[in-house]
């Protein structure tokens, strides 16, 4: 459904980002990774995405709290592929902490690459995807986007901010052929996560798979994670023209968290 479009997703070296990138590779598009890692890892990541789907992909290292480097990084994708037909917003950090002890600089990094990043992404596409009447926004949010949990001041501020971006540049785009949707994981099990699990399970003396059921659990009436790969098929399928008329909706995946 894809093929000749171009999508471009932020914070797709490792993880969901990656993921996604992959499924929207699989269904023909062409792509511009971001991120940061090993470069050498990166390089055979952005490879495989050509030898397994046929595909053109290129990377940029665009710093997502810099806004100067994110329009470079749409103009190069602009000029190297003649358009950005698919933007997904994926790239986030993290930071816990109660907010009497929340480190100044920790709010502004969570802030300007969990929120202000898509602003500055989005500002420099939407030009083009008007022009061309057409366009898909794919914002990832989080449940943290529609409910709230302690310690996370910043990221719960973000990803409401980002849900409330989504919701405006769809009212804005909604006659010119661009749709703009966000979606909310819950628990999500990347590498990073099952490694969050292997510690829980030695302290507490569980195997993974109780360690990985008492964490989910504490969240989600499903006790089960969502995969990088669920995320990434919700994304094609917002790109879709099947998806022509859904815009500015925030799809859940979280295993019936925010359904309580």
């Amino acid at each position: 459904m894809l093929k000749g479009k171009t999508a471009l997703v932020t914070g797709s070296t490792s993880g969901i980002g990656l993921a996604i990138a992959r499924a929207l590779a699989k269904d023909g598009a062409n792509l511009m990774i971001n991120g940061f890692g090993d470069k050498a890892a990166i390089e055979k990541e952005r490879a495989g995405l050509e030898k397994d789907f046929g595909i053109k992909a290129r990377y940029s290292a665009a710093d997502m709290s810099k806004p100067a480097e994110i329009a470079a990084m749409i103009a190069e994708t602009e000029k190297e592929f003649g358009s950005v037909d698919v933007l997904v917003n994926n790239a986030g950090i993290q930071h816990v902490a109660n907010i009497e002890d929340f480190p100044i600089d920790r709010w502004d990094a969570i802030i300007a690459i969990n929120l202000s990043s898509s602003f500055h992404t989005i500002r420099a596409a939407i030009p083009g995807m008007k022009k061309r009447k057409w366009g898909r926004i794919i914002n990832i949010a989080s449940a943290h986007g529609l409910v709230a949990s302690g310690q996370k001041v910043a990221y719960v501020a973000a990803k409401h901010g980002l849900v409330g971006l989504t919701k405006t540049v769809a009212i804005e785009a909604a006659n010119d052929g661009v749709t703009c949707n966000a979606i909310c994981p819950g628990w999500v099990l990347t590498p990073l996560v099952a490694k969050q699990i292997e510690a829980r399970a030695q302290q507490s003396g569980q195997t993974f798979d109780q360690a990985k059921v008492a964490l989910v659990s504490e969240k989600q009436p499903m006790h089960e994670f969502s995969s990088p790969e669920n995320i990434g098929a919700l994304a094609v399928f917002l790109a879709s023209d099947a998806a022509a008329s859904i815009t500015g909706s925030s799809y859940s995946i979280d295993g019936g968290w925010t359904a309580q």
